[in-house]
């Protein structure tokens, strides 16, 4: 089976925490991004990705421990094409849902210091009579 058709299989298969986590960022619901599930990107099909903000959301079960090596490689090559990587266990999504949302909700939004000029280093700025 290739990678389209696993992504497709496994989009038929969510598991609890994948459905219900999906029923906050589908439809442009959440934030008013567009998030898709189960993506091909490169050799990995990640759980949901918005495009736009190179964010990649990863849910782990408990049977995922044996996977942590396979998980730091697949982090590795993400966040060298860009993209932010969010891993939640679904323990997380299935009783703390409000918690999960906040912590997306944080990487995506902007900034407020952003565009806004840093202090000065010193030495840079004028003393007191010169100009």
């Amino acid at each position: 089976m290739g990678l389209r058709e696993n992504a497709k299989t496994l989009r038929i298969q969510m598991t609890d925490a994948e459905t219900r986590l999906w029923y906050h960022l589908r439809a442009h619901r959440f934030m008013g991004l567009k998030f898709k599930r189960q993506k091909p990107i490169g050799p990995y099909i990640v759980d949901f990705v918005c495009l736009e903000q190179f964010l990649v959301i990863e849910l782990d079960g408990g049977q995922h421990m044996e996977q942590a090596d396979q998980d730091r490689e697949r982090d590795e090559y993400l966040r060298e094409r860009g993209y932010r990587v969010l891993r939640f266990w679904n323990h997380q999504v299935l009783g703390e849902m409000e918690a999960v949302l906040e912590r997306i909700r944080l990487e995506v939004a902007p900034s407020p210091y952003a565009g806004r000029p840093g202090p000065s280093p010193p030495g840079e700025s004028p003393q007191v009579g010169e100009e």
